[in-house]
């Protein structure tokens, strides 16, 4: 086998109740319970008009500048897979725009998460496919490999493995390993629930802010 032409297949899938689950939770609470440790760095911004992704996770890596390996990715996914591609963070060519995007939706993919750049930037936010990357340039790219799929691969430290779940909104995207599953779905759901009954103090005015004073107080805070 060539060094850098591999394609794996047949890694477990995060169950699609967790997906939904994480679905209905904003991408700061989970963050928040995961210690604020997991991130794909704010660099990768989205794309699309608005939405949420939420998916297991089909990874891909290739060399900057080329797509040989996203276009079998798409041909592989399976409904409601999210295709996270480590192109190397690079931006000269772009790795994906408005025809790879439709047939993409047309297999059921649920969006992608890209560390490289895009182009046909207005069908993306037409098509409104939740897609986060890093930018926008015309340069095309290439299809020559080498690549790799179904492998562990990492964007700004944020490690993903295959299958795993990938979450996003507006304010980016992050992975919840599957071994954490569930500790960080009851802590976010917690945090939610928490900021929901601050919420409604906040608007009918019964909020709770002495806290603040205590913490300057303790920080031995002087008034002038």
């Amino acid at each position: 086998m060539p060094v850098g032409f591999r394609i794996r297949t047949g890694w477990d899938r995060v169950p699609s109740s967790y997906v939904e689950s994480f679905r209905q939770l904003p991408v700061a609470n989970v963050s928040d319970s995961m210690s604020r440790l997991a991130a794909g760095g704010p660099k990768l911004r989205p794309m699309h008009a608005k939405g949420v992704l939420a998916g297991p996770a089909l990874t891909v890596r290739t060399r900057p500048g080329d797509n040989l390996m996203l276009h079998k990715a798409i041909e592989m996914a399976e409904p409601g897979d999210v295709i996270v591609v480590d192109g190397g963070g690079d931006l000269t060519n772009s790795l994906m725009g408005e025809l790879m995007l439709a047939r993409a939706i047309r297999r059921g993919v649920a969006g992608f998460v890209i560390y490289g750049a895009i182009r046909d930037a207005e069908a993306f936010i037409e098509r409104n496919l939740p897609t986060y990357a890093l930018g926008v340039t015309h340069r095309g790219p290439y299809r020559d490999g080498p690549g790799e799929i179904g492998v562990t691969i990492a964007i700004e430290g944020m490690v993903v493995e295959p299958g795993a779940l990938m979450l996003g909104d507006m304010d980016g995207v992050l992975t919840v390993p599957t071994p954490d599953l569930d500790t960080v779905l009851a802590a976010a759901q917690a945090k939610h629930a928490a900021e929901a009954r601050q919420m409604a103090e906040t608007e009918d005015g019964t909020v709770d802010k002495s806290w603040i004073d205590k913490v300057l107080a303790q920080k031995g805070c002087t008034f002038e």
